[in-house]
């Protein structure tokens, strides 16, 4: 198992070596987003790494008339990478298509109700997520990154991603040895049940309601509050920042706070 462990690193590492990232158009994306920017040198380093193996592994291309230019490529991919960086591409393996669309983009489904009818639906959507298979975005809502509110749709996209590495979405990713099954539910469990209750009592908070829709949007939204918005999730759901802590094995309020970024909640 360790050799194949090292020749998958070792292949890796020589795809990624193909790919060549312009340094202006980096050090623009990290510039761009705060929660980048507070990354110590050594992470920016590692997820600059991770963004080039990422880009030689993923097939990402533009829809609906949409070019694709390198900052954009850039903006997506080293938004993907955070959630991983100290995962490893490996939680990302079991596809490899992101579809790019200039603006929100229509799906049709079909429901059945209660009474047995079936229901087609079209609506606009910013972003999907297929159990193995594409991730599909709005570019103006990838590029709506670190407005201060906490909304991030390529971390949500991609934390449904990770969530459905042990089957559908639902807001139980596999969990890595040492963490606590029944801690996990209690938090989240608790944080929803708050939430729903924050909504019908009309009350203001950051934490977007979609996030009710159910326990898989649950754990994407907060998974997009952790990473741009720590300081707000720890205040108002401090079990499930710290069960997010141990899942993506970053701590993003403190690197914030050893930056002096933290904005207030």
């Amino acid at each position: 198992m360790a050799l194949l462990d090292w020749f998958s690193r070792w292949r890796r590492a020589r795809a990624a070596g193909r790919i060549t990232i312009n340094d202006d158009i980096w050090a623009g994306v990290i510039e761009r987003l705060s929660f980048l920017r507070v990354l110590p040198a050594v992470d920016r380093q590692r997820l600059r790494e991770l963004v080039a193996a990422f880009l030689s592994e993923k097939s990402l291309h533009g829809a609906g008339g949409l070019e694709l230019t390198e900052t954009m490529r850039l903006m997506i991919a080293a938004q993907a990478c955070l959630p991983v960086l100290n995962l490893g591409l490996d939680w990302y393996d079991d596809w490899v298509e992101i579809i790019v669309y200039p603006d929100e983009f229509i799906v049709e489904h079909e429901y059945t109700d209660e009474h047995g009818i079936v229901h087609r639906v079209r609506e606009p959507r910013s972003g999907e997520a297929w159990e193995q298979g594409p991730v599909i975005l709005s570019w103006v809502d990838a590029e709506a990154a670190d407005g201060g509110d906490g909304y991030n749709v390529v971390i949500h996209e991609f934390a449904h991603k990770l969530d459905m590495r042990n089957g559908t979405a639902n807001g139980f990713p596999p969990l890595h040895a040492g963490m606590d099954r029944k801690a996990w539910t209690e938090a989240f469990s608790s944080a929803f049940a708050d939430l729903e209750r924050r909504i019908e009592q009309w009350e203001d908070g950051l934490i977007d309601e979609y996030a009710a829709e159910d326990p898989g949007e649950f754990f994407a939204v907060l998974s997009e509050v952790f990473f741009e918005r720590p300081d707000a999730l720890h205040h108002d759901y401090p079990e499930a920042y710290r069960q997010l802590v141990q899942f993506y094995r970053q701590d993003p309020l403190a690197r914030m706070q050893a930056a002096g970024a933290v904005v207030s909640a």
